[in-house]
């Protein structure tokens, strides 16, 4: 395995010092993309999923034409409930659809929950290859989706504004909900153990449904499971928790195994320091929108951001994932921005 050549992300999870903050994007592998297009254009999207050789195509060309600090494997939250037996269907502009969703106790006994590293086996090739691919030139970022946000797929069968089929489920039938969010977890835990194993550096669970719930009702169906992910995994590689719209959490997690928290434009980096003590690695929050402003206006905002944050265990990011309308040149402002900033902080 080659040393990498720039482990400015992994230093930053480490606390260590570092001369600027790392950089990179979350789907800044994919859609705004002109090369990506090009490959949506021939192949369907669980094609470009399970094809190892396009995975890693895919997860290399920001790394090339952008220059992120990091890269992340090409892949969906979604193949775990594939992997557990459900269907989903991807239709491109629309999202995913699992026709046949989760409403009865039996649906949750007969999820699969074992071999889930042979059936997601296509994901342990694309890390090993794109591993292999980026011969050391940066790290390699693993990830999976956490299990409230899985669970609100399986039940719901779609995105939604509300997720109320979901909440409803949680809310009517705890047990039953704890019990599909147990078996989640358990798939999750196994899948991301064994993307670490075949070459990523670190991973992120991505709660992308969690600002959904109430701070009690994110206690009960989001938190215990995240810290359990986090506690497993972090003994093999750094964990990064991101739960979107869940500001009001960064103090119980700051205080889990995590090494750092994604954070969302909602909280203010001040806010989002002082609840978590400056005691964990921050990463994000740039609104992905502000990518769509003027190239000054972008790096003068990134400049604020870094500002705000501080340039020691931080990560700059954005809040959510890159809209497919951002110009690459745009991307590429923010990412050069980053590296332009030096490191004006140390005193």
């Amino acid at each position: 395995m080659s040393e990498l050549k720039n482990d400015l992300l992994l230093k930053a999870l480490k606390g260590e010092t570092v001369s600027r903050p790392p950089v990179w994007m979350m789907r800044q592998a994919g859609r705004y993309l002109p090369d990506y297009i090009k490959l949506r254009e021939k192949y369907d999207f669980f094609t470009r999923v399970e094809t190892p050789e396009l995975a890693c195509e895919i997860t290399l060309q920001p790394v090339d034409q952008v220059g992120v600090d990091a890269a992340i494997i090409f892949s969906d939250i979604l193949v775990i409930p594939q992997a557990m037996g459900m269907k989903v269907l991807m239709e491109e502009g629309k999202g995913p659809l699992l026709p046949n969703v989760i409403k009865t106790k039996a649906d949750i006994e007969a999820l699969i929950t074992t071999e889930v590293e042979e059936r997601l086996g296509y994901v342990m090739a694309a890390l090993s290859l794109t591993k292999k691919e980026l011969n050391g030139r940066v790290p390699l970022i693993g990830f999976a989706g956490a299990p409230w946000t899985l669970l609100c797929y399986m039940i719901e069968g779609k995105g939604s504004k509300t997720f109320d089929k979901a909440k409803q489920f949680c809310f009517t039938q705890p047990e039953l909900a704890h019990a599909l969010l147990q078996k989640i977890t358990d798939v999750t835990i196994s899948y991301l153990k064994a993307q670490v194993n075949a070459g990523a550096d670190m991973v992120q669970v991505f709660d992308s449904w969690s600002g959904m719930l109430s701070p009690a009702d994110f206690k009960l169906f989001a938190q215990p499971y995240l810290i359990q992910i986090a506690d497993a995994v972090s003994k093999h590689a750094p964990v990064i928790l991101f739960p979107k719209g869940s500001w009001y959490a960064l103090s119980d997690l700051s205080k889990s195994s995590a090494a750092g928290l994604g954070l969302d434009w909602s909280v203010t980096p001040q806010l989002a320091r002082q609840m978590t003590n400056n005691s964990i690695t921050l990463q994000g929050n740039f609104d992905p929108s502000k990518l769509l402003a003027p190239i000054k206006q972008i790096k003068k905002e990134v400049t604020e951001m870094i500002d705000a944050f501080g340039t020691q265990r931080y990560i700059a990011n954005l809040g959510h994932g890159i809209l497919p309308n951002v110009p690459v040149d745009h991307a590429r402002a923010f990412v050069d921005a980053v590296k332009e900033y030096g490191d004006k902080s140390k005193v």
